[in-house]
């Protein structure tokens, strides 16, 4: 027993120093991996000098050894001295900087782009299709109809009973003359009828009757709108006295209100669609039969006019509409919106190549068709532009840099002085070399729950900024007054402002959701 005893404790001895052996080996070996790892960009260097390290999301803190960052749960990583100072107008960046930063690029299309235009418009009379009803002599209004301005009438409704003397004796005349038989004498007689105004109906009429008719009936010669009716029983007319006036329904306008910027995609004969809040779910088609001359300064729009046709009448003036002009196909360069930025007086985009360079280009725009831009000029398609991230790629290299040697070369170009002006003025977030920009960073707000607070900190798990294109996260940020914590609890939900600082975003206004500051 004795013996085995003394076996068995040998046996795990042995075991145990293997055991331990094996232990230390990987510890070995680890740490064998580790420090060449640390000495990666070291061992670089007598290729690449490493400047400093650093987080991408705090970017203006710099620290002399790799590691992992005090900021946020990833490894810092290098600057290297041949990523700054380029000569050209271009910056570069380490393509796993770039992927590490989230910066998106997309490449430039070409698109058969078939842009339309929607605008606001509203329905009116058609003011080319008006009959206005005069006497064509003096006379006596004997009979008014039951009519009143407003009502719907149709082609050939009677408006008054007119006695006109003139009439009466002219026509008496013409019965005498028919019964000489003398042709010449009768196309003498019914040429002077004609020239008194008389209607060719009733003189064909009194010759079929053989009788004068003293009463003479005014018809509507259109069906319509009655817009003005002034005649009355008993009124005394004079000759060319307006009787009513008639807006025929046949058809109608809509008068549609465009953008100017985008007047030059109207025409003439253009084909549009209109949706008439009156009758959800229909559509009705017709054309621009006009462009008119002068422009709204106040919207800023043109006014365009439509015809649509109206054969059962339910399109009545004062009805609102939206109207859709289709224009025909244009073969264009596109990039996404959210790629252009916006400067002083020009518009740029950040050209990438395959070697983490970002150039700075001034592009010409055109028109925008829902989430992307036309790009007339400064760009080539199959290029590949930045889509999003911009405010870190500047962040990250310094980009201000490079648009001042891009506005120098401008403006060496064409003598212009303003080119650095809007490359300073370019809405790509504050410069880092700039302090007066950095003050004029507006602030952002966002919302996120409290998981750690410190005598200066707050850790707070926030939810997606857009403003920085930052994804939802657990980060710590400084307090512009360490009072802004007070009776903060872990756990609570709070809204929070906060600004670009010196060495990352400080957060100005902290307030609990519920309202308590």
């Amino acid at each position: 027993m004795n013996k085995n005893t003394l076996n068995v404790a040998a046996l795990l001895f042995a075991m145990t120093a293997a055991n331990v052996g094996i232990t230390l080996w990987l510890i070995h070996r680890d740490t064998s991996s580790a420090e060449p790892a640390s000495k990666t960009a070291q061992g670089q260097g007598e290729q690449r000098e490493v400047l400093y390290w650093y987080d991408p999301m705090v970017p203006d803190q710099h620290f002399d050894q790799p590691g992992k960052s005090p900021f946020m749960d990833m490894e810092l990583v290098p600057k290297y001295a041949d990523e700054a100072g380029s000569t050209d107008a271009a910056v570069k960046i380490n393509p796993g900087v770039v992927q590490n930063l989230g910066v998106r690029t997309t490449q430039v299309t070409r698109t058969e782009l078939t842009s339309a235009i929607e605008a606001a418009a509203n329905v009116q009379f058609n003011d080319r299709d008006v009959a206005i009803v005069q006497t064509r002599s003096a006379g006596f209004v004997e009979r008014s109809y039951d009519l009143a301005p407003g009502d719907v009438i149709k082609q050939g409704a009677p408006l008054a009973d007119l006695l006109i003397p003139a009439w009466s004796g002219a026509l008496e005349e013409y019965l005498a003359v028919l019964t000489t038989h003398d042709r010449a004498l009768i196309d003498a007689t019914r040429q002077r009828l004609t020239l008194m105004g008389i209607p060719a109906t009733l003189i064909e009429r009194v010759e079929k009757n053989r009788r004068a008719q003293p009463i003479i009936t005014i018809h509507a010669p259109i069906g319509g709108a009655v817009q003005r009716l002034d005649v009355r029983a008993g009124m005394a007319l004079e000759k060319g006295a307006p009787l009513a006036v008639i807006n025929g329904l046949d058809t109608v306008w809509l008068e549609a209100a465009v953008p100017e910027a985008q007047a030059d995609q109207v025409r003439i004969g253009q084909a549009v669609t209109a949706r008439l809040t009156a009758y959800p779910g229909e559509t009705f088609e017709g054309q621009v039969i006009a462009v008119l001359p002068t422009n709204d300064p106040s919207s800023r729009t043109l006014q365009v006019r439509i015809a649509l046709p109206n054969p059962e009448l339910r399109l009545r003036p004062g009805m609102f509409a939206r109207v859709q002009l289709e224009s025909t196909a244009e073969s264009v360069l596109t990039v996404p919106s959210e790629a252009v930025l916006h400067g002083g007086q020009r518009d740029y985009v950040l050209v990438a190549n395959d070697e983490g360079g970002f150039t700075p280009s001034v592009v010409t725009l055109g028109a925008q068709s829902g989430q992307q831009t036309v790009i007339r000029d400064g760009l080539q398609e199959g290029q590949r532009v930045v889509a999003s991230g911009q405010f870190l790629i500047d962040s990250e290299a310094s980009l201000a840099g490079a648009l001042d040697r891009l506005g120098k070369a401008a403006s060496s170009a064409d003598g212009s002085a303003h080119d650095m002006d809007d490359m300073a003025g370019m809405d790509m977030g504050a410069m880092e070399e700039n302090p007066e920009a950095d003050e004029a960073t507006a602030p952002i707000e966002s919302r996120g729950r409290v998981e750690d607070i410190s005598a200066a900190q707050v850790t707070l798990s926030h939810e997606p900024i857009p403003a920085l294109d930052w994804p939802a996260m657990t980060m710590p940020f400084e307090l512009a007054d360490p009072a802004l914590a007070d009776g903060l609890e872990v756990g609570d939900t709070v809204t929070f402002t906060m600004r670009e600082g010196d060495s990352g975003y400080i957060i100005e206004r902290l307030q609990m959701s519920g309202g308590a500051q």
